[in-house]
């Protein structure tokens, strides 16, 4: 037991709490039935830490433990776990359980944990809550996915503006429903309209005699329910905003969001860019075989039919590659370069048009400063590929040939991978969705076109 004790002591002090030691810790517990060892071992994780213990064992682990921890378990910790872990624990856990799991979370992260089920999981879940939780959580999911009514939560702190600083105070005081976390106090008219926030900062600065129309801020944003969630996650970065209200289509606030839940949508944007460049799907670790080669599958066979366009390049010049056998040497170099040059460039502008700094105003100055980059990086690499190449092989015009090859596709590459992902948001499509694949077909089918077209016209 000592032993133990003290490698979880050592374990928190490192950066990630839940270490093997930690894990094999737990699956001892489960598996001797201590369920009082059990909670000793969870109960001084975060939330956040559980989840993730939960999701690094497997699903025969899951089971018994969740079954051992009983109603210990916390509704947060739900809204951590990745989709496919948490639907398959909350089909496992009896009604008492789910019911004391969800009691205490906000309508915006019980939102979350039953959007993405199966519709009778998600009845399930619904049935389970209050008459007033169940009504707040179907008029959010009624707004679209991805929009500010969906990611909002129905708990609005909010005042009239005839009231003081002391009203507001006691009424807080006085309410239980009040959100576990909110900044600011929604100042409203006799329309449920919102016309100023008062910061909880300046609330307990302010004197309780003190008018609140005398204290609030009417420099606010306000958001309507079917905005977007991305402009929602977009505003709060640029405007450092904390939380701000949402409204209907007639004006009436029917909501707030809060800065932890705009933070996560840029996450998630962040993270489906990162996706969808690699040519990769929703999938999580958790996930089966067959469902993550199926996913995968799809982008692989539109790779497969670019290379085979590649390919076709190289078939038109079998004649000159087997003249000159060193162009079969070299060619990798030229194709390689321009797709590393391209995938570059490629992450900048998909940040850049992500974070809408990237605009029609500068597009012509940032395509202008790739090209430049790009020739300015092919000449010092055409320098030492075309050295390298006649010193190895013992043909100046071969190295000559390679390096003009290397700067033309260096330059192309640069152009591409801005114009690729600027094309297809034109066009409404994601300007990370399959853009690799598009780049690197282009400085493939480029460079072998320009280095065996030179090599044709020069080496034969």
């Amino acid at each position: 037991m000592e032993e133990t004790e003290l490698k979880q002591e050592e374990a928190s002090t490192s950066d990630d709490p839940v270490t093997h030691e930690l894990v094999e810790a737990v699956l001892a517990a489960v598996e001797a039935e201590d369920q009082a060892r059990l909670i000793e071992l969870l109960d001084p994780l975060h939330e956040a830490d559980v989840a993730d213990l939960l999701e690094q064992i497997d699903r025969n682990e899951r089971r018994a433990l969740i079954t051992l921890w009983g109603h210990e378990l916390d509704g947060a910790i739900l809204s951590e776990l990745e989709e496919g872990v948490r639907d398959e624990i909350v089909s496992e856990l009896p009604d008492e359980v789910i019911v004391a799991a969800v009691q205490e979370l906000e309508t915006d992260d019980i939102v979350y944990i039953a959007e993405d089920m199966e519709a009778p999981q998600k009845e399930r879940i619904l049935k389970l809550l209050d008459d007033a939780d169940r009504v707040a959580v179907e008029q959010i999911l009624s707004h679209d996915e991805y929009t500010a009514g969906r990611l909002m939560q129905r708990e609005v702190v909010a005042a009239p503006q005839h009231w003081t600083v002391g009203d507001a105070i006691d009424f807080m005081r006085a309410e239980e429903w009040l959100p576990e976390s909110f900044y600011d106090l929604i100042i409203v008219n006799a329309q449920m309209m919102p016309i100023g926030t008062v910061s909880l900062g300046k609330l307990m600065a302010s004197a309780r005699a003190t008018a609140l129309r005398d204290i609030m801020n009417d420099d606010f944003r306000v958001f309507r329910v079917d905005q977007p969630q991305e402009d929602v996650a977009y505003d709060f970065n640029k405007y450092h905003l904390i939380s701000a209200p949402v409204v209907e289509e007639g004006g009436r606030v029917v909501g707030v969001i809060t800065i932890d839940d705009a933070m996560e949508v840029l996450e998630d944007e962040t993270e489906e860019d990162m996706r969808l460049l690699a040519g990769v799907g929703d999938e999580e670790l958790s996930d089966g075989v067959m469902q993550i080669a199926k996913a995968r599958f799809i982008w692989l066979s539109v790779n497969l039919l670019t290379a085979i366009l590649a390919s076709a390049v190289i078939s038109l010049y079998t004649d000159t590659i087997e003249a000159v056998v060193a162009l079969a040497v070299l060619m990798p170099i030229v194709a390689s370069m321009g797709g590393n040059a391209g995938t570059q460039t490629l992450t900048v502008a998909v940040r850049a048009l992500a974070t809408r700094s990237l605009t029609t105003k500068n597009i012509g100055r940032f395509v202008g400063r790739e090209g430049i980059v790009g020739l300015i990086n092919g000449l010092a690499f055409a320098v030492m590929i075309g050295v390298l190449s006649w010193l190895y092989f013992s043909d100046p015009l071969l190295g000559v040939v390679i390096s003009v090859a290397m700067i033309g596709n260096m330059v192309v590459a640069g152009l591409a991978g801005v114009i690729v992902p600027i094309a297809l948001e034109k066009v409404g499509a994601d300007p990370a969705l399959a853009s690799g694949t598009f780049v690197t077909t282009i400085t493939d089918v480029f460079g072998f076109f320009a280095f065996l077209g030179l090599a044709a016209a020069f080496l034969i």
